[in-house]
């Protein structure tokens, strides 16, 4: 067994405040996106990924990778936003075992009406708080964390 590799003292203040950012930034999400939508941050994540697509609909298992969702969780979100009557879920005329999954007017209609609202508040709480530079280093200390967590590439996020 090896010695433990315990953390310096800026190691530490840095792990700190990026576990705070963790806690922080979901929940923060969640709040403006429910308040102003009845979305969670997961919601409009979902139908956002699918607003992006051509004919705005994926395989189900495309979009969990989009997601960066198990199918599981994917599935129970699915079912509340196709009762709100955002999504339609059909078979794959591809392949009978796969489900699309469909954007609908609705749902559209949500996004568009969603996003200015969510940009302000990303910007506001992420994007305002750096320089350019920053941003960039954000996105590459992103990608070389999706390295460790994603190894495989499976998540959307990883292709970037």
């Amino acid at each position: 067994m090896t010695d433990t590799r315990w953390l310096s003292d800026d190691e530490q203040r840095s792990w700190v405040r990026f576990a705070a950012v963790l806690e922080l930034l979901p929940a923060a999400l969640d709040l403006q996106l429910t308040r102003d939508e009845h979305l969670t941050h997961f919601d409009y994540f979902t139908l956002a990924m699918l607003s992006e697509t051509p004919g705005r609909t994926l395989r189900t298992s495309a979009l969990a990778a989009r997601t960066n969702a198990t199918l599981p969780r994917l599935s129970r979100v699915l079912t509340r936003l196709e009762e709100a009557g955002f999504v339609a879920r059909t078979p794959c005329p591809e392949d009978r075992r796969a489900t699309n999954v469909t954007l609908t007017d609705a749902g559209w209609d949500k996004v568009v009406q969603a996003a200015p609202g969510h940009v302000e508040h990303v910007r506001s709480l992420v994007l305002d708080a750096l320089t350019p530079t920053q941003i960039e280093q954000l996105g590459e200390i992103s990608a070389a964390l999706l390295t460790k967590l994603d190894p495989d590439g499976r998540m959307f996020a990883s292709e970037a």
